[in-house]
């Protein structure tokens, strides 16, 4: 909520969005650095695989799974901070009046508030919808399915060279196969990110790009 300065002013109002779209696009860049908490679950559970019970593997995917929900909805929150809420503007607007579509100078205050209504009814759902989609679609991609799918693969190609290559024991294969997964998840982790990143950026992320051209602007 906005102190009783900030809303006098126009030009506070609209560096306050500015703000707050700065702030949210910085925290998505550390999204990554993030996923190393809890993202990774599932990568650890694929390397232990030839070890642990299988019910242990599952369970890690459902702890990355998790994460990826919560991170979606963390960002789809933030979202929402970026447009201000129409209570929160001074009353009656002033004339020139900041919004999403440039300064519009409007007369009567009615227009003003016919235009911010419309940017707050739109344009606000739209932001959180995006981001919580494309949150939710580059999480489950590139923290869950493909490195897990990834490791997978990894693990159960070591494990068959080690039997037919080497004469050690079974156990010995198996944390072999476990130490190979471990040291292979820092290894694909900007691989896939930016595979996804370039899959995104050439299918889901234009359909965003198609919807903010149709907003009304005025």
């Amino acid at each position: 909520m906005l102190t009783e300065n900030e809303t006098k002013s126009p030009t506070r109002v609209d560096s306050l969005r500015e703000a707050h779209r700065e702030e949210a696009d910085a925290e998505c860049s550390q999204g990554r650095a993030e996923r190393s908490k809890l993202g990774y679950a599932n990568e650890v559970g694929e390397s232990f695989r030839a070890i642990v019970p299988i019910s242990l593997v599952w369970a890690s995917y459902g702890v990355a799974t998790t994460y990826v929900m919560a991170d979606a909805i963390d960002k789809g929150k933030k979202a929402a901070v970026w447009y201000i809420p129409l209570g929160a503007l001074p009353h009656p607007l002033p004339a020139v009046l900041p919004c999403s579509s440039g300064t519009v100078s409007c007369s009567p205050c009615s227009l003003c508030c016919t235009h911010q209504a419309r940017e707050h009814d739109v344009g606000k759902p739209t932001q959180v919808a995006v981001a919580v989609v494309d949150t939710f679609v580059w999480q489950a991609l590139a923290s869950v399915a493909i490195p897990g799918f990834t490791i997978n693969r990894i693990c159960a190609a070591s494990l068959y060279f080690l039997g037919t290559m080497t004469h050690w024991p079974l156990p010995i294969r198996k944390w072999m196969t476990t130490a190979i997964g471990l040291s292979a998840i820092p290894v694909i982790i900007k691989p896939i990110d930016r595979s996804v990143d370039f899959l995104m950026d050439s299918s889901l992320r234009k359909l965003y790009g198609a919807e903010e051209k149709r907003r009304p602007s005025s």
